[in-house]
């Protein structure tokens, strides 16, 4: 026993002159830590700071490349100073066919766009897809400053919202209105529910289709000259359909919703996205119907859906846009 005591003086002994030299080292470390964790703390934010810049600078890159291919905010649509009398205008679809345009039908085209004055802070961009039932976003939607909804899907406070200041309608649609220059009354009832918002047509999508646009515009505008309905530049949506076949999106057409979205993206500040989801389960794997108000599935072979929602997959990636694909808190 005595051995080991002696044995364990004699070894702090040796430490000892360590031990004090420790002691006296022991503010200077304090400090040393508070220092690092400044540091670390100011790391923190750079790295903060950095990552938004790279979100921000994905942004500004998106939306530099869309404006220099496309134009949505000089060309989306035909004003009357963007479009002379008698200019002819090519179809999307077609690389010979062109339509002239008239002093009647010039007369009726707006004079220029709406965010042409002032740039739009927060859009909402709402699809019809089935994971918007139940979702409980329709109070966080009419938020936006800028709403923007497809083909007169039914609205609801609840899942959808009821501000709408862009609206499109699908030529197809139109068919159902039979006689609308003697019974204009059905068509002015359903597009009546969206207030006084902007309605957006293909017409120079395909030949057939474009007198009977051409009517309808003559019709509500006469009704109803508080809601304006324009006509989608052909050339910007060949523009477009051009940019994203570049980057491999290929489809005989892009979908109308894409479409806007891309529009969105040029013109608006924030982009959120809701109701796209071309699948038929939600991410907690439950069935849900193909849109929110009904289970009347796409046509095939016309849209690219899975890949153009890989590719606002991407966008949201990169901070250019906001997927919604939960329900609203």
């Amino acid at each position: 026993m005595i051995a080991y005591q002696t044995e364990y003086y004699k070894r702090l002994r040796e430490i000892q002159p360590r031990l004090i030299k420790s002691e006296r080292m022991m503010p200077k470390f304090q400090m040393d830590h508070r220092f690092m964790k400044r540091i670390f703390a100011l790391l923190t934010v750079i790295v903060l700071i950095f990552t938004s810049a790279v979100l921000y600078n994905e942004i500004t890159t998106t939306r530099v490349r869309l404006r220099a291919c496309c134009n949505a905010t000089g060309v989306l649509y035909y004003t009357k100073q963007n479009t002379a009398v008698n200019q002819s205008v090519p179809y999307e679809t077609s690389s010979k066919l062109t339509y002239q345009i008239n002093e009647e039908l010039h007369d009726m085209l707006p004079e220029d766009f709406p965010w042409s004055k002032q740039p739009i802070s927060h859009c909402a961009v709402v699809g019809s897809g089935g994971i918007l039932k139940n979702s409980s976003c329709g109070r966080e939607i009419d938020t936006a400053d800028y709403v923007i909804r497809f083909n007169m899907a039914p609205i609801n406070d609840s899942d959808v919202g009821l501000k709408t200041d862009l609206l499109t309608i699908n030529p197809s649609q139109l068919t159902s209105y039979k006689n609308l220059k003697s019974n204009p009354g059905p068509l002015v009832e359903r597009v009546s529910v969206y207030g006084n918002s902007s309605i957006i047509i293909p017409a120079f999508a395909y030949a057939p289709n474009t007198q009977l646009c051409v009517n309808t515009l003559k019709v509500l505008q006469s009704i109803r000259p508080q809601e304006q309905m324009v006509f989608f530049s052909s050339s910007y949506l060949k523009n477009l359909s051009g940019f994203w076949k570049r980057q491999g999106l290929k489809a005989i057409r892009l979908s109308t919703g894409f479409m806007l979205i891309n529009v969105a993206l040029e013109v608006c500040d924030y982009v959120h996205v809701y109701g796209f989801w071309p699948f038929d389960t939600n991410l907690e794997q439950q069935e849900i119907p193909h849109h929110y108000f009904d289970n009347v599935g796409p046509k095939h072979g016309v849209h690219a859906m899975p890949i153009e929602f890989l590719n606002l997959l991407k966008l949201h990636s990169q901070g250019a846009l906001t997927l919604h694909l939960q329900p609203c808190l």
